[in-house]
């Protein structure tokens, strides 16, 4: 198929010489530079006429893999009434993370975060048989979250492109064959991208459901931690669970005390406080991981089945004092409730806590035995507590703390919770060893989403005994527009963008240098030839522009072959061909360039 070339001196292209300002992660400061995308606002970008090329690709390589394993395109709209959000209790999970608009007429809409809702009605209008399904949906749509504060480019911004799919089958056999189905399309997309990227196990969120795995590009930039295991399992930390771990033979340890601890309302000035007044006998030190804090927390639960509305509720956790707690790990475990640390007025409705002093006996069940809490707080103890362990904690009196505190034996909880920070050295939750950890950018991520959106939205369908049942559903997201920055982010050098040739703008960078017109002929008959192969060319065609901005702009712009028709090479009948680093540069006759170049294409393919 025939193409036309890009010619620079009527591209639609202002490349930069200088950083932009703001640009935080070479991805956002190379697609500025090099004319690909601008800021509209903070969080919103502009797609110009290279960087939609490239963006094209991106998503053409999704779509034949997606549409490989049968699922069929649709397109919905981006602007969605409060309804079908509300029957899924969305409305008011996602908080400040969704637009929320008026139109007119005083109705609610939003901008959509995600399109759950809108593909569950879509199937649930239309089929109605066990011999409907399975189906499997796909789009590729632009999606709207308001950042708190949008960072690093296109890796996370307010309004982003997406590709969604899911999948609707009769049983969860079916489910899981989407499932795995979905998964490996998505290795082919990001091999075929030229993405380095891991697979880990993940926990759903506000998505619902119970499986759920990410691809995460391993980047420095990214803002999810992963932990590795020796077996090479990995492990989104919001999703990893502790070993249990084994209770601690106390026989010994003395019955608890409380001590006067003076000024010791943080962990430091409670070690301090305890070496210099009760220092231990056996000769070492107290250190912070001797001791028990308990952090109270306000869980903001949304409205369900025993609430009409939303209500808060106060919780105590427990956890080693020489570790900090991890406040999204921590929230894992209580989604689709999101929290925060307790505030002045509600540590004001419980009297029975003592600010820098609270401790097991104000909590959980020791507080449901004692008169005069009405609301004793629910405990949840950190799963990396044992069982038997003795600890320095509040004694719920001003400038006392209890000692010789036993887990299971003076105290206990209402459960366990991961709440602590995972950190190197911990033990991965296979038992293969010691975990390991990385930074990576959210890529993509699958789920099982089961019956929650089918059951709120009264997706059913008849089974073959005539029977309605719910269908059961997958859905499958990858950040489209996130995925190009993790390219670009992960092939680059000090001198511009370096892309691989599955999504680069054009195949071949074409400039004639200099200033004689054999060079310009040179190079046009070189374009019509690659033209008529169908071969994408970028032509810098400006007859003023000198040789080293020329070349300045290849480099920056990134196609992955240069060829040059300057001076010395036209002087002998050849024109230069080399790879986008400098490398391999060879000169070949010019009556064979064009084969020479298609000869390359292939080999990069």
């Amino acid at each position: 198929m025939k193409s036309t070339a890009l010619r620079m001196s009527s591209l639609f292209l202002r490349t930069l010489r200088e950083d932009p300002a703001d640009a935080d992660v070479d991805s956002a400061r190379l697609l500025q530079r090099a004319g690909y995308i601008r800021k509209a606002a903070p969080g919103v970008w502009t797609w110009l006429p290279l960087g939609l090329r490239v963006l094209k690709k991106v998503e053409g390589i999704v779509r034949e893999e997606i549409e490989g394993i049968g699922a069929q395109e649709v397109h919905f709209p981006a602007l969605l009434p409060r309804e079908p959000y509300e029957a899924t209790h969305r409305w008011e999970e996602y908080g400040d993370n969704i637009f929320r608009l008026k139109d007119r007429h005083g109705a609610d809409y939003l901008l959509a975060p995600t399109h759950e809702e809108m593909f569950t009605l879509l199937v649930k209008d239309l089929y109605s048989s066990y011999k409907d399904l399975p189906v499997s949906l796909y789009q590729i749509q632009t999606k709207y979250r308001d950042e708190f504060r949008p960072r690093a480019g296109l890796v996370r911004g307010r309004e982003f492109i997406m590709k969604d799919a899911y999948s609707f089958t009769i049983d969860e056999e079916g489910l899981r064959k989407a499932y795995q189905d979905e998964r490996g399309a998505y290795e082919r997309i990001f091999r075929r991208l030229g993405v380095d990227y891991v697979i880990v196990h993940a926990v759903s969120g506000p998505m619902g459901g119970s499986e759920s795995e990410e691809f995460l590009a391993p980047l420095a930039i990214g803002e999810d931690t992963f932990a590795l295991a020796p077996s090479g399992k990995a492990w989104n930390v919001e999703a990893l669970t502790t070993p249990a771990v084994q209770d601690v033979d106390h026989s010994s340890t003395p019955a608890m005390e409380a001590r006067e601890t003076p000024d010791s309302k943080t962990i430091e000035a409670l070690v301090a406080q305890a070496n210099a007044l009760y220092p231990r006998s056996d000769g070492a030190e107290w250190t912070a991981a001797d001791t028990l804090k308990n952090l109270i927390i306000a869980v903001k639960h949304v409205e369900d089945e025993e609430h009409e509305k939303p209500w808060r509720e106060i919780v105590a956790i427990g956890l080693p004092g020489d570790r900090q707690v991890d406040m999204k790990r921590l929230e894992a475990q209580f989604a689709p409730a999101e929290i925060e640390e307790a505030t002045e007025e509600d540590l004001k409705a419980h009297p029975e806590f003592v600010k820098g002093y609270i401790g097991p006996m104000a909590l959980g069940p020791q507080a449901r035995e004692k008169e005069g809490i009405a609301e004793p707080a629910r405990y949840l103890m950190d799963a990396h507590v044992a069982r038997g362990s003795a600890w320095i904690t509040g004694a719920d009196q001003e400038g006392m703390h209890i000692f010789n505190a036993v887990y299971g034996r003076d105290f206990e909880s209402d459960g366990t919770v991961e709440a602590v920070e995972v950190r190197q050295g911990d033990m991965s939750p296979d038992g293969s060893g010691p975990l390991s950890f990385q930074r990576g950018v959210e890529i993509g991520q699958v789920f099982q989403l089961g019956l929650k959106y089918s059951n709120a939205l009264g997706l059913k369908v008849l089974d073959q005994n005539g029977k309605a049942v719910p269908v059961w559903m997958g859905c499958y997201g990858i950040g489209v527009s996130r995925v190009l920055a993790c390219i670009a982010e992960a092939h680059h050098d000090e001198r511009g963008l370096a892309w691989p040739a599955a999504v680069a703008p054009a195949q071949v960078h074409l400039m004639a240098t200099g200033k004689k017109a054999e060079a310009f002929d040179a190079a046009e008959q070189l374009v019509s030839e690659l033209e008529e192969r169908g071969i994408e060319v970028i032509y810098d065609d400006r007859p003023k522009v000198s040789p080293g901005v020329k070349f300045k702009d290849a480099e920056l712009l990134g196609v992955p072959l240069v060829a040059i028709a300057g001076r010395d090479t036209i002087a002998n009948g050849t024109i230069e061909i080399r790879n986008r680093d400098g490398s391999d540069s060879v000169q070949v006759p010019a009556a064979e360039t064009a084969q020479t170049l298609a000869d390359r294409i292939a080999a990069l393919r």
